[in-house]
């Protein structure tokens, strides 16, 4: 099967995603709520493209490739609604996303260093019960991958989505954090958060070090 990606001719098999497809012949497209280790999700709409004849731009995570489509990664429509996600997202966020994270990267990618929108923000809402990993729920953007991640990966189900829109956040156990729940401490759920809302707590304590050191304290 024969798509074209930005004027390029690329061969790929029946099945394959748009992402799967731009990504393995070298392109870019910025995504946040997909790991290729998980079943595609879609809830992000960062990792939108244009697809000639396509009514508007389309989610490549989760739209497959046909005979002979004309995939953009630069249209202009796509972009817009990637970088609105993007500044969305940052507006809830009490504090600028480490340099070192995924949605740091993402917003380079997309040429976004502030939001346009202002307004609330989460509070700070830590949960250390876990021996070994922090949860801080201020820094969650509801991407759903650590969730994924406990169920496909490890088959744990110790995490879950609550609340909406705004309010909408990861719980773990029943209002008693990782400690009491079903959590086998695999680590796949700080491995693929985005935005550093799950870590481990060494490397959280190390960052905390580094930041004192570094205001001089």
């Amino acid at each position: 099967m024969q798509v074209m990606i930005d004027g390029n001719a690329v061969e790929v098999e029946p099945g394959t995603t748009l992402l799967e497809a731009i990504r393995g012949s070298g392109g870019q497209v910025a995504s946040l709520c997909y790991d290729e280790r998980l079943d595609p999700f879609g809830a992000c709409r960062v990792c939108m493209v244009g697809v000639e004849g396509a009514p508007g731009p389309l989610p490549s995570c989760t739209t497959l490739c046909r005979e002979g489509m004309e995939i953009s990664t630069s249209d202009e429509d796509a972009l817009r609604v990637a970088r609105a996600v993007v500044e969305l997202v940052l507006s809830e966020l009490p504090e600028a996303p480490g340099e070192h994270t995924e949605l740091a990267a993402v917003a380079g990618q997309l040429g976004v260093t502030k939001t346009r929108w202002t307004g609330a923000v989460h509070e700070k809402d830590e949960d250390l019960r876990h021996p070994y990993l922090a949860f801080r729920h201020e820094l969650c953007i509801s991407c759903g991958r650590c969730v994924r991640a406990c169920d496909e990966v490890q088959g744990a189900f110790a995490l879950t989505v609550t609340g909406r829109g705004f309010s909408s956040n990861v719980a773990a156990g029943v209002d008693s954090g990782f400690a009491e729940s079903s959590c086998v401490s695999c680590g796949a759920c700080a491995d693929t958060c985005p935005t550093d809302a799950i870590t481990e707590i060494r490397l959280l304590d190390l960052a905390i070090e580094q930041n004192h050191n570094g205001s001089g304290g």
